[in-house]
């Protein structure tokens, strides 16, 4: 964390320096209104919430923060994600961490009885530096709104207020006008965009007209969180357990030691029919949950929280209401726009990466940074990510739901080897951006092999040259909106004028046609809308970093001190060139979105595609 910059502050230095604009700004106009304070909604009010210069506003038609969650898994991707807003840490100390998964089936000897039949670890190495971690899905809202208070708008919820409709007209400023129920009265809000993160059953959704449209569920599950005492050996494990005739049960130990979540799978639901129409009550959970784990007690001593669900999978073809005429200005995310089962762990995570994608583009285009046909890429890259996972999640929940008894000929173990060969899926990392304005279809990938174009930048570590600080370079990466030139450098030394990085930083810094040149608003630090970082081969002990480039250490603020966090070593032991594929010979240029997913990769000297690509991306910094 970097504070300090413009002066000493006492106090918590997460507490960001309040906006100036807060008093000129009111309730009936906005630049970004956002319906549902949900894992989407919160996590796009706090991407929004960093611009000072953005007016925000999030409503929701419950009365406060959520307090008992109805999601719990965390996917590795997402923890990523938290680590770029600062409090990847705290959900660390308090989840519950996935680190292996039991598998259970019926024995051979009496298939009445169920057996382990598998224990695999839960995430491969080095899929991702994070874990699969649990965690109550208030917890997460609850760091989401600090982030949201400690910001320079100090953005903080509207309740009680219900989506009743918006109209669109696209001559005016504020094209949109929503109206708002509250306490009996009709609130006016008119806004340049509104996001849609209000849910499955979207009223936003309805409103544009979009439709979620896919396979009903037809087999209803029940879920609940109970304090129990049991015989079953594997209760502080993830566990599938599959009977032979009882059904099927997926156990996730919660956060805190004792509790845990059991999703027990229940009755096949007719055409149209709805779980509730069953009338399924908790007893029935609890005695089938006893049944499938037969022959070991089970006996619930409290329930804390449970219900009783069917989703199927469903999409909606478009996330926003944008035509052949006219660019978006509503935009919907989360489960507004695709459903999924929870077997698979996928729904919230998903969400907050719909919002992830999003909010960036919202603000390059509101602060006059970008294009507004940035905005047609949030839709046309998260509506097939959406489609991908609903696939994933379609073949999961058939293999889950699969009975290993032997009489239908299904090896027990094929379910195991299956959440194996998917688990980047399961980790949230197999998300890949084809082609785009913000994705080159000409990247260099012979340069980085494993650093897949269009994927998120897979972390590893290394060492900061100034401070030798041991670190992941992923988190160096913060959700600030701004984007990322990652330069490796080749065999050259690193305080050499002649080599390719030591040319190409010239370029950048002096250039009047260089990206930095031509984007960096007047008056700005020099990193303020592309952020420049480099990673030496050499160890960090042999590098006199006095003697690098001086775009690597640039001056800032208002007294001009010298960045000294830009530039990174390769670690002995975990060689990030090794690791990632990095060609030592060559070295390469990474162009990384504000969203952390990999745009482009170039040589060194390529400096007329960095500029042509970076060039589309912005528009022309205002020169005043």
């Amino acid at each position: 964390m970097q504070f300090h910059l413009n002066g000493f502050r006492i106090g918590d230095p997460s507490l960001r320096p309040r906006s100036n604009k807060l008093a000129e700004r009111t309730s009936d106009k906005v630049d970004v209104l956002i319906i549902g304070c949900g894992p989407a909604g919160l996590t796009l009010a706090a991407q929004l919430a960093q611009f000072a210069d953005l007016h925000t506003m999030i409503v929701d038609q419950k009365s406060g923060p959520l307090e008992v969650g109805q999601a719990d898994g965390v996917a590795c991707r997402s923890i990523e994600m938290f680590e770029a807003f600062g409090f990847a840490e705290r959900v660390l100390r308090e989840s519950y961490w996935v680190n292996e998964t039991t598998f259970w089936g019926p024995t051979e000897e009496n298939p009445s009885v169920i057996g382990r039949t598998g224990r695999i670890q839960d995430v491969a190495d080095d899929l991702s530096e994070m874990p699969h971690v649990i965690l109550n899905q208030a917890r997460i809202h609850d760091f989401y709104l600090e982030v949201m208070r400690k910001s320079p708008s100090r953005l903080v919820p509207q309740y009680d207020r219900r989506f009743v409709g918006l109209k669109v007209d696209h001559t005016t400023e504020y094209p949109v006008t929503v109206s708002l129920e509250h306490k009996d009265r009709i609130e006016t809000v008119r806004a340049k965009y509104v996001v849609g993160c209000d849910g499955a059953r979207s009223s936003v959704r309805k409103a544009i007209g979009a439709e979620l449209v896919g396979e009903a569920a037809n087999k209803a599950w029940g879920v609940m969180d109970v304090l129990v005492d049991t015989g079953f050996p594997d209760i502080r494990f993830k566990s599938v357990v599959r009977s032979a005739e009882q059904g099927n049960i997926l156990i996730i130990p919660r956060e805190g030691g004792y509790m845990v979540r059991l999703y027990v799978e229940m009755e096949t639901l007719t055409r149209g029919e709805r779980a509730k129409d069953r009338n399924i009550t908790i007893d029935e959970l609890i005695g089938a949950a006893q049944r499938i784990l037969h022959p070991y007690h089970f006996d619930v001593k409290e329930v804390a929280w449970w219900s009783v669900y069917e989703i199927g999978q469903r999409l909606c073809s478009s996330f926003d209401n944008a035509t052949q005429d006219q660019s978006a200005t509503v935009f919907i995310a989360g489960d507004a726009c695709h459903t999924h089962s929870p077997k698979a762990g996928q729904g919230m995570n998903v969400s907050m990466g719909d919002a992830f994608n999003l909010g960036w583009k919202l603000a390059a285009v509101l602060r006059n940074q970008s294009p507004d046909s940035l905005l047609a890429t949030y839709s046309m890259e998260r509506q097939s990510v959406a489609q991908e996972l609903i696939d994933f999640d379609r073949h999961w929940a058939k293999e889950f739901s699969e009975r290993g008894d032997g009489q239908t000929g299904r090896d027990p173990k094929a379910f195991q080897d299956y959440f194996e060969e998917h688990g980047k899926y399961t980790a949230g990392v197999a998300v890949q951006y084809a082609p785009s304005l913000i994705r080159s279809a000409e990247a260099d990938q012979s340069l980085a092999t494993g650093l897949e174009i269009g994927t998120r930048f897979h972390s590893a570590p290394v060492t900061r040259l100034w401070d030798a600080r041991p670190m992941h370079l992923g988190h160096a990466l913060k959700a600030d909106g701004r984007w990322r030139l990652m330069l490796f450098n080749n065999r050259a030394e690193p305080t050499d004028p002649s080599s390719e990085l030591w040319q190409l930083c010239e370029w950048l810094m002096r250039d009047p046609s260089s990206p930095l040149a031509l984007h960096t608003p007047a008056g700005a630090d020099l990193d303020s809308a592309i952020d420049v970082r480099t990673i030496f081969q050499q160890p960090h002990r042999n590098i006199p970093a006095e003697n690098t480039h001086p775009l690597l250490t640039p001056k800032k603020g208002r007294y001009g001190l010298s960045d000294t966090e830009k530039m990174f070593c390769a670690r002995p032991g975990f060689d990030i060139f090794e690791r990632r594929g990095i060609d030592r010979s060559h070295g390469c240029a990474i162009i990384l979105r504000p969203d952390q997913y990999i745009a482009d990769i170039n040589a060194l000297d390529a400096y007329d595609t960095i500029s042509r690509f970076l060039d589309a991306v912005f528009s022309r910094a205002p020169r005043v």
